[in-house]
């Protein structure tokens, strides 16, 4: 019965291994890039939350965090399965493009535009390419379920600016 345990336990421990197996490059890159996007766009809603000058601002800033930190908590427990590592802050570029929008003169013209719709059609087509040829199929399924929210992101942008001459 001992050698039965054993063996069992040695099966185990190797299955348990492999759950960190080695990701490619490309979906380790795709991962922080992720990453990082879900972080600045938490940033730039709390922004969007202490600097808009109308409701609608500060309600799509309010709905980018709270889409964008359950997407980032996702991504998290995803590389933790993978053994990926992400940024745990804010891309230096993205920084900066938080200090230009938060000086603004028209910070929600300003905000609406970059954050709202240009840096969303950025990450959609990170995260269609993601959907489609991602390596791993835990990473490709994390992207086709978010893309849904980052395209509802970027309609929702280009509506506000349409209707509030943002």
């Amino acid at each position: 019965m001992k050698p039965f345990l054993f063996n069992v336990a040695g099966i185990a421990l190797l299955l348990a291994s492999n759950v960190h197996a080695e990701m490619s490059k490309s979906d380790q890159e795709f991962l922080s890039k992720a990453a990082g996007g879900g972080l600045y766009e938490v940033e730039a809603g709390k922004l969007a939350q202490q600097k808009g000058s109308t409701e609608s601002v500060k309600s799509f800033g309010a709905m980018l965090v709270k889409d964008h930190g359950a997407a980032n908590d996702e991504l998290k427990a995803l590389a933790s399965r993978k053994g990926a590592q992400l940024p745990t802050t804010v891309p230096a570029d993205k920084q900066k493009k938080l200090e230009k929008i938060s000086s603004a003169k028209n910070f929600d013209a300003e905000f609406m535009k970059e954050v709202g719709v240009d840096d969303h059609k950025t990450d959609i087509a990170l995260f269609e390419k993601a959907s489609k040829g991602a390596d791993d199929p835990d990473v490709k399924a994390f992207a086709a379920k978010t893309l849904p929210t980052l395209k509802a992101h970027k309609d929702h942008a280009e509506g506000l600016r349409k209707s509030n001459k943002h």
